[in-house]
């Protein structure tokens, strides 16, 4: 790897700066990706080898960023189990069959790596074109994510339905659960095997729940994935919007990097994590609406607080907003190449 900035700082190791990569960072807020967008539906484009690598590439061409995450969905191992999963403009995802029963439970199907064949496929086109420069990051949803937009039939404010679920149901809960997980381990080693660098498990709304109901019916569930994953060389980051409250828990996981939201001191996080466990953040990603010198102030007193620690990769709170002004990412990115210790 010509650039081994984001490995070396997953895996812990001392690093001339921060390594930088953003969540969404090949999205909306990029007038390149409406132009593909515009032609086909985001199904057809995460599907199609070609135009993923196409999306992909776009962050790695336009912005100069230190590591590149394939193009794809979290909820692509829900439509492979048997979810008839649509993505409308202006709505979101919709799973047209949601599980609600037993029945709908048992319907979902866990021998179904084939119909994800097209995620490795595009691996290996990135790979081609990313001719070893960076590393690229693989990734899927967690199981309680991916349970609520298949309960939910797509997003929630609230998730009431997923949370009468694991609380009435709470049997069947873990039985839908354990068959994410399941497809999610296999699914994960299936990009591993097809070439990826790393592996990123987002448990987007892991927030909607308790203390103890994340334990229960989320972490354990990313134990035993991670516990499942060939995972030498191969560094994993655990992200979840909660982070900031879960890190002492989701680190129980054994994850190589904790990817923090924005609502800690990231800092106290790091000295609070068992030794080697590097942490990833946390910049609200509101700042990048800012002005470019208020977004440099911001990036360079999150460095300040960070020097002279190992294990650390910039990245945002949370994913790029699709109104933030493209020449306000180039910017943020530009600092934080330019920032040495």
């Amino acid at each position: 790897m010509k650039n081994n900035l984001f490995l070396d700082a997953a895996f812990s190791k001392q690093t001339e700066r921060p390594p930088v990569w953003m969540m969404r960072q090949a999205g909306r807020f990029m007038p390149q990706y409406w132009e593909i967008k515009n032609k086909y539906s985001f199904l057809e484009m995460c599907k199609t080898p070609e135009i993923a690598a196409d999306v992909t590439m776009l962050p790695v061409d336009l912005l100069d960023i230190d590591a590149a995450i394939l193009f794809s969905d979290i909820l692509v191992t829900g439509e492979a189990m048997g979810g008839d999963l649509s993505f409308t403009q202006g709505v979101g995802p919709k799973f047209a069959n949601p599980v609600r029963t037993a029945q709908d439970v048992e319907n979902l199907n866990i021998d179904c790596l084939d119909k994800l064949q097209y995620v490795a496929d595009a691996i290996k086109v990135i790979q081609q074109r990313l001719a070893g420069n960076i590393p690229l990051i693989g990734f899927a949803g967690a199981p309680f994510t991916v349970m609520s937009y298949l309960i939910e039939g797509g997003s929630s404010k609230d998730f009431k339905l997923t949370k009468l679920f694991i609380h009435n149901q709470p049997e069947l809960a873990h039985k839908l659960l354990a068959k994410i997980a399941k497809v999610t381990a296999d699914y994960l080693n299936l990009q591993i095997a097809a070439g990826v660098n790393a592996v990123q498990i987002f448990d987007s709304w892991a927030l909607a729940l308790s203390w103890n109901d994340y334990q229960e019916f989320s972490h354990r569930y990313i134990q035993e994935i991670i516990a499942n994953l060939n995972r030498q060389d191969i560094p994993v980051i655990s992200f979840c919007k909660g982070s900031s409250v879960f890190a002492p828990i989701m680190a129980e996981a054994k994850p190589d990097v904790i990817s923090v939201d924005w609502n800690a001191d990231l800092l106290n996080i790091k000295n609070a994590l068992p030794a080697g466990i590097a942490v990833q953040g946390n910049l609200d990603p509101h700042i990048l609406y800012a002005d470019k010198s208020v977004i440099k102030a911001q990036i360079h007193k999150l460095f300040e607080r960070m020097r002279g620690t190992e294990g650390f990769i910039f990245n945002l709170g949370h994913g790029i907003m699709p109104d933030i002004p493209f020449d306000n990412v180039k910017y943020a990115i530009d600092v934080v190449k330019e920032f040495r210790y």
